[in-house]
């Protein structure tokens, strides 16, 4: 049986260690490389031969979809499929119009990360439940995917999300893996740029029509 030829990309070094691991248990997987960033992943493309890319969406330099929408010309029978913490409508629609064939939330086991990567192997679009969700809602009118266009960081938007989701700054610093003090920073660094003095107005900044991740 042929295996499938994966790479990671993921700035997270435990959790793309926690991936690699995971997938080296399934007989039909091969990970041929692992980059810990986008920038670092575009630098190698050109000798790189995999089948499937786990993308991370969220990382500093080069984000994830950039990243897609970079690689998929060049490599256009390679399949990206997407990996993120939060399920932003905006960024799901934005990764999927850039070249992603499918999409999966960091939360979700690995025997469904296993899973998708045979899936999206095969020719399907696998997607984790609540991201489905989203884009079944987008196309009932129900969701207006909006890209926020104040300059925040890759690990501010996080933060945001976590916030518009109504999560309080542990279970965000769970989410990402970073203590309170860390989301505490990002927190004052999003009320500066979007020139706000509370969750409440930042969520409506990112989100003046209401739709939130």
């Amino acid at each position: 049986m042929k295996r499938i030829k994966v790479a990671i990309v993921e700035d997270d070094r435990d959790f793309r260690e926690l991936l690699q691991a995971g997938m080296r248990n399934d007989a039909g997987i091969h990970v041929i490389a692992t980059f810990p960033s986008g920038d670092r992943f575009l630098a190698g493309l050109a000798d790189l031969d995999a089948d499937v890319v786990v993308m991370d969406i969220n990382m500093p330099g080069t984000s994830g979809i950039d990243c897609v929408a970079k690689a998929k010309p060049q490599k256009p029978a390679m399949q990206f499929l997407m990996s993120t913490v939060f399920e932003n409508p905006a960024y799901i629609f934005q990764a999927l119009c850039a070249g992603a064939t499918g999409y999966i939330v960091k939360s979700a086991p690995a025997r469904d990360l296993i899973t998708a990567v045979h899936d999206i192997h095969a020719g399907g679009s696998p997607m984790s439940p609540a991201i489905a969700r989203a884009v079944v809602a987008s196309f009932q009118g129900a969701v207006s995917p909006r890209i926020k266009e104040e300059q925040l960081t890759a690990k501010e938007r996080e933060v945001l999300d976590g916030l518009a989701a109504g999560l309080m700054y542990k279970e965000i610093g769970d989410k990402l893996c970073v203590n309170i003090s860390t989301v505490r920073t990002h927190v004052r660094s999003i009320y500066d740029k979007l020139q706000v003095h509370s969750r409440a107005d930042a969520v409506k900044r990112a989100y003046p029509d209401g739709h939130k991740p």
